[in-house]
């Protein structure tokens, strides 16, 4: 899944090469993928791309003032092409779901799409004249790059969730998914089945300098690259996520997996729980 890296990266991608364009046609090769219908997909033709924006997870283009907008969900991508065939793409067939063409000034035709592996198909499109009526926008909480330590320990103090359910609670706090979430408490060197509200003065700064850290770190390696090069980037500076099985960098344990219905987590236990292995629901309980 893209997280706030990944997301600040495509948005920097298409300020460099979308905007200025101007909308062509519109293909949608799966109609699930739109979630609104008023305005039409159709109304963003001929219009000028004057902006992009990004709202924790969300990814926008602003067409003078009509905004696409799209939440890659787990299986989504934004994949650029310079020269997309002229045909329209048939329904339903692979991964692509919806194709926007573009004219550049320079007199260029190229397109994006945005396209979803796998069969669950979570990926959403929607055209509003204003990114507050995207309903997954007017939840979210504050920014994870913009919050301050006393904002961040306050926001961690009002939860009873779990640390890993909390950092990944785009509603508490936006950007930070399942992949970064395990980064950030591995950095910090906190258990992901600790409290949130538990943690005291000492545990909270250890955890919002290691997602400052992380994700800092992660935009800055993701910054300049393009499209298709951003999934390898991510996966190459993780420590402990879906490395299940290999030896841990900093202290040589074996990264250890909790796994449910359809995701998983990862972690170190001589790093972040003193030894302990976490139950997962395969299991009789949790340790904590």
């Amino acid at each position: 899944m893209p997280e706030l890296p990944e997301i600040v990266a495509l948005e920097r991608f298409l300020a460099e090469h979308a905007v200025g364009a101007v909308v062509g046609r519109v293909d949608v090769a799966a109609l699930s993928v739109l979630k609104t219908f008023d305005p039409p997909v159709t109304a963003l033709s001929g219009r000028d791309v004057t902006g992009t924006g990004r709202w924790g997870k969300h990814l926008g283009l602003d067409c003078g003032g009509l905004w696409l907008i799209t939440h890659l969900s787990r299986g989504g991508w934004l994949r650029w092409i310079d020269e997309p065939s002229a045909a329209p793409p048939k329904p339903g067939k692979g991964p692509l779901a919806l194709r926007v063409h573009l004219f550049t000034p320079e007199g260029a035709t190229p397109a994006f799409d945005l396209t979803e592996a796998g069969t669950k198909k979570r990926l959403a499109v929607w055209i509003v004249t204003d990114p507050q009526q995207v309903p997954g926008i007017a939840r979210l909480g504050p920014d994870v790059l913009a919050v301050s330590e006393p904002e961040f320990a306050g926001l961690l103090a009002g939860s009873s969730q779990r640390l890993k359910t909390a950092l990944a609670d785009q509603s508490l706090i936006a950007g930070v998914g399942n992949a970064y979430s395990d980064e950030i408490l591995h950095a910090a060197k906190l258990s992901p089945f600790a409290t949130a509200k538990t943690l005291d003065a000492e545990k909270v700064g250890r955890l919002y300098a290691a997602m400052r850290d992380i994700l800092t770190d992660a935009v800055q390696r993701s910054s300049g690259q393009d499209a298709a090069r951003l999934k390898g980037e991510k996966r190459a500076g993780f420590q402990v996520h879906a490395r299940t099985g290999q030896p841990c960098p900093v202290c040589g344990d074996t990264v250890r997996e909790v796994a449910y219905t359809d995701k998983s987590f990862q972690y170190c236990p001589t790093c972040q729980t003193g030894g302990k292995i976490l139950a997962d629901r395969r299991m009789s309980r949790l340790l904590k």
